[in-house]
């Protein structure tokens, strides 16, 4: 039986106990971060992190990312990071940002996917801080969403997927970006990011002076992977979808009502909404602000979804800044099912 905890308005220190407890004795809990909602287990405790893949339905050689709430731990869990790692580290952790690092042997090998790595990060969200530092010990947590479907944003997306499945469910309100954390990499003295998230390539370029970005960020991978997110389909919906996408305003709208047919559904700017001929339109966001896109995009999915409509077609936005993370989740949304013009 799963146990639904309110700490929208404020956390319950005797309840945040008891949730605590749950993950030392090796149960799965649901916490809200600042990027999605995770569903998390004690990362030293291998059987509760087998878990999680199957509560998830989750490929077991799809590495987790372990969270931390003090820097403390990094140590025990990772050998110490060069002097490029901790500038990274001490830039962007706590926050929406998860870095690469050989793990020591601590970390078990479900964990990592049999690498010799590990993504390590610390959220900046109270609730999951508090929560990590209660359990005393780090949380293996990949997003709460059965495999493959879009990541939970609050707990209304998710809560039927899981009831049942994990011992608790922290309730902390909508997640504040919705998207998940930067994966980065450092690779010959370069970061180089894995997964795009919150923090771009510009952030980091802008600590460091370099980056790179990996070239399966809007292609499939194949074999080994590091991060999650690259190599299986991801936040998708049930139906059908196509993404559409052009530099040119007017023929991305053209190129979306060209292809509406019927039982279609449009997520789209606001700012074209009398201009698409859909039989339904829902707004992801205003096109100058990828902010409210990216927080809105997973929640829209699922509600969209729920439609049962025969096909969604959703707006793409340019490929920069923020851009980069809302169009990787997107192409892997559609099974990159997408038209760029």
């Amino acid at each position: 039986m799963t146990k639904y905890y309110d700490f929208k308005t404020e956390i319950n220190q005797k309840e945040l106990q008891e949730v605590a407890t749950f993950l030392r004795e090796g149960k799965l809990v649901i916490f809200p971060t600042e990027t999605v909602y995770g569903v998390g287990a004690n990362a030293l405790n291998p059987k509760a992190v087998d878990d999680i893949f199957k509560a998830k339905g989750r490929a077991n050689d799809n590495p987790l990312i372990v969270h931390i709430a003090d820097f403390d731990t990094l140590k025990d869990i990772v050998e110490t990071p060069t002097e490029m790692e901790q500038t990274l580290i001490d830039a962007f952790m706590p926050g929406p940002f998860t870095l690469i690092l050989p793990k020591k042997d601590c970390i078990p090998d479900n964990v990592s996917a049999g690498l010799n790595t590990v993504g390590i990060r610390m959220p900046e969200d109270k609730i999951a801080h508090e929560l990590i530092k209660a359990a005393h010990t780090p949380i293996a947590a990949p997003s709460a969403n059965l495999s493959s479907r879009p990541s939970g944003t609050k707990v209304s997306d998710i809560k039927d997927e899981f009831d049942g499945k994990v011992s608790a469910i922290i309730d902390g309100g909508e997640t504040k970006i919705g998207i998940e954390s930067t994966v980065v990499k450092v690779i010959d003295q370069v970061p180089t990011i894995l997964r795009p998230g919150k923090i771009t390539p510009e952030d980091i370029k802008e600590v460091v002076g370099v980056v790179q970005i990996d070239e399966h960020i809007f292609k499939k991978a194949t074999g080994a992977v590091e991060s999650p997110g690259m190599k299986y389909k991801h936040y998708a919906p049930n139906a059908e979808c196509l993404l559409v996408y052009s530099d040119d305003e007017q023929t991305q709208i053209d190129l979306v009502n060209k292809n509406i047919k019927d039982n279609t559904i449009v997520i789209g700017f606001k700012e074209h909404q009398d201009k698409i001929h859909a039989s339904e339109f829902y707004v992801h966001g205003s096109i100058h602000n990828y902010d409210e896109i990216s927080h809105n995009i997973f929640t829209l999915l699922r509600e969209v979804d729920r439609k049962k409509p025969d096909f969604i077609i959703i707006e793409g936005v340019k490929k920069e800044g923020l851009g980069i993370a809302i169009m990787n989740r997107l192409i892997r949304s559609t099974s990159y099912h997408y038209i760029e013009k």
